[in-house]
């Protein structure tokens, strides 16, 4: 049975498999080592105190992952945040990455999000598309500014608005304050 549910700290292990080889193979990601399970327990955990990190399981398996994280630390930024979605190289093509960002999107406007950005590194067609059919719109290059594998990679910015621009907006809704029984409520709703 597949479903989408909150990352737990124990699913780091099949988080980083696979998150590795996009760090080991290519510029998707600059992080350049493999973080230990323990490491990213930790961030999973750390990262949910206000965002949500959801993922997708098949049949008890982990076939992906998406999130959202701070965009800027002032405070002025709380209702703009960053997206990201990884899917298994086995599983790619098969709409788990168009539903696990479906699924963030619906929390994000629920928590009072207004901008998500997603970045991208180029060259990265099938993330462009992928971005664009689900909103994104282009609205920056930030030219060479990361340098891994021996070359400067440019990282093309994308900004969906999720919520209307209101004066006086609610503060953003951190993620732990929503209590369980309102996120498994919001889950199925989505779900």
């Amino acid at each position: 049975m597949d479903k989408i549910r909150p990352a737990l700290p124990s699913d780091a292990s099949s988080i980083l498999d696979i998150y590795a080889p996009y760090i080991l193979n290519t510029a998707v990601s600059f992080e350049t080592e493999v973080p230990s399970a323990a490491n990213f327990s930790e961030r999973i955990i750390a990262n949910e105190e206000s965002w949500p990190w959801l993922v997708y399981e098949s049949d008890g398996l982990i076939a992906g992952y998406a999130y959202a994280s701070k965009h800027r630390e002032r405070t002025a930024y709380q209702w703009s945040v960053e997206s990201s979605v990884y899917i298994s190289d086995r599983l790619q093509q098969m709409g788990i990455a168009t539903k696990l960002y479906q699924t963030l999107f619906q929390i994000l406007k629920y928590q009072g999000c207004r901008n998500l950005y997603a970045g991208i590194t180029l060259p990265n067609e099938r993330s462009i598309r992928f971005h664009e059919k689900m909103g994104f719109k282009k609205i920056a290059d930030y030219k060479n500014i990361g340098y891994k594998f021996n070359g400067w990679h440019t990282v093309r910015w994308y900004e969906l608005q999720l919520n209307d621009y209101t004066d006086s907006p609610a503060p953003f809704k951190k993620w732990k304050e929503i209590g369980s029984t309102e996120r498994d409520a919001l889950m199925k709703q989505i779900g």
